[in-house]
């Protein structure tokens, strides 16, 4: 560097101190931000502003290491996490079902260790609700982080919703891939009506991106997830699956994603009601007190969205969105109920100060189309009368459920969403009851969030 020695140690203290002064997620925005204002008012050449980034991460890295105690292969500690509250109502016609109303609230703080040699180590801790779970052995919900306001302000559960290690050893302008073992979230992409946007697989995973050109990628991403471990037994109950997906961005207003995948259940008979936490409805099962899968699950699963964004639209202060997607489930594990679909359009996006979006969707999900308890945790039916081998009967989430979903969003701040959820259903297949009993399944679900990012 051409710099004398003076004013080059000036320029990388304070680099490194403006890097210091924020958070360890923005070090390097801050540093990079200071150097290049140099560069603009040509204070620094090219070559001067490269050497000087160079002595600024080594700085940085060495202050950080002895100021927070982290071992010199930790790059950086990012704390991140979520606070949701939210009122809910269940409201039906059938003169056997209550009205409920109820509060809740969902938080979630996690840790990610970003390491040398591309390896990263997360954990996230949520809530969760051991009300109403039907055997506590099995843990609690798999599919909700919701804690319900109750039992006289007593103190209420921690868990642990993540934990994962990640190495990304692949990572050039055409091809990228990584390895997650562990609680991990859900790589797959998939609607609700495949799996609950809460659900966080147990196993292992890959992820493989190929990016064609600048406007077309393919991806691959395959999993496999222990679903239970059984101590007297080797066929463990397990999901394997394989999705391929074309991401094309044919133009900055247009671009499409298609996907097709397929999963495969094993051990089934180990997946009874009793076994893991019976949480939804729907499948067809053997009598209790088995009440055991009847059929395989081994669907194939094809989905596509086209996005149209339009560069402006009022009272939406930034480019505007427009989405139509659909997609289609068939279980050739099952002889008959083994079709689910759903198609839906949404405008806009919230998420940042004075964004919105409108969404409505509507799904149909035959009783073995897929696993009951994989899928959206808040669609679901009154069950007037339990299914044979259900375990229970009132309001059911799961298959064997079709409806329409409506949703309204908006961000008053970048941290705050506010959303408005209606969701109407009824069963598809409707159980046997008694004579003058009424089997309107129909329901109607409100639910009003107040969401807080951080």
């Amino acid at each position: 560097m051409n710099l004398p020695p003076a004013t080059r140690a000036t320029l990388t203290l304070l680099a490194a101190a403006a890097s210091l002064s924020l958070t360890t997620g923005s070090q390097a925005q801050s540093a990079d931000a200071l150097i290049d204002k140099l560069l603009d008012k040509g204070i620094l050449t090219l070559d001067e502003a490269n050497e000087l980034r160079e002595e600024t991460d080594k700085n940085f890295t060495t202050a950080y290491q002895v100021k927070s105690g982290m071992p010199e292969w930790v790059t950086s500690l990012k704390i991140n996490g979520d606070f949701r509250g939210r009122f809910e109502g269940f409201y039906s016609d059938n003169p056997a079902f209550v009205d409920r109303n109820r509060f809740r609230y969902r938080l979630r703080l996690g840790v990610t260790a970003v390491m040398k040699d591309q390896l990263e180590v997360g954990l996230r801790l949520g809530s969760g609700d051991l009300e109403g779970i039907r055997d506590l052995r099995t843990g609690t919900d798999p599919i909700s982080s919701n804690q319900s306001l109750q039992n006289n302000a007593s103190k209420k559960g921690v868990f642990i919703d993540l934990a994962y290690a990640k190495w990304a050893p692949l990572n050039t302008p055409d091809w990228s891939g990584s390895l997650t073992i562990g609680k991990m979230e859900n790589p797959f992409v998939f609607s609700d009506g495949v799996f609950d946007r809460d659900y966080t697989p147990e196993g292992a995973a890959l992820g493989l991106t190929h990016a064609i050109n600048e406007q077309h990628a393919l991806v691959l991403i395959a999993g496999g997830y222990v679903l239970d471990e059984i101590s007297a037994d080797s066929d463990d109950p397990h999901l394997a699956g394989a999705q391929l997906r074309w991401n094309a961005a044919w133009s900055p207003k247009l671009a499409t994603t298609a996907g097709v995948a397929g999963l495969v259940i094993g051990g089934k008979e180990n997946l009874k009601n009793s076994d893991v936490p019976n949480i939804n409805a729907g499948n067809t099962r053997t009598p209790l007190p088995e009440g055991a899968l009847a059929y395989h699950y081994n669907p194939i699963v094809a989905d596509a969205a086209v996005t149209y964004t339009l560069p402006h639209f009022p009272f939406h202060n930034a480019p505007f969105p427009i989405q139509l997607s659909g997609d289609y489930i068939y279980n050739p594990g099952a002889p008959d109920r083994n079709r689910a679909y759903s198609v839906g359009i949404s405008f806009g996006k919230s998420g940042k100060r004075g964004l919105w979006d409108l969404s409505y969707r509507y799904k149909y999900l035959e009783g073995d189309a897929w696993y009951e308890e994989f899928v959206d945790s808040d669609f679901g039916a009154y069950y007037a009368a339990a299914a044979e081998g259900m375990g229970f009967s009132g309001y059911g989430a799961g298959t064997n459920t079709k409806g329409h979903v409506a949703k309204a969003a908006y961000s008053p701040h970048d941290a705050v969403t506010l959303t408005l959820t209606a969701i109407i259903t009824e069963l598809i297949d409707l159980p046997t009851v008694a004579v003058g009993t009424d089997p309107d399944s129909q329901m109607i679900r409100i639910q009003a969030d107040a969401a807080f990012k951080f």
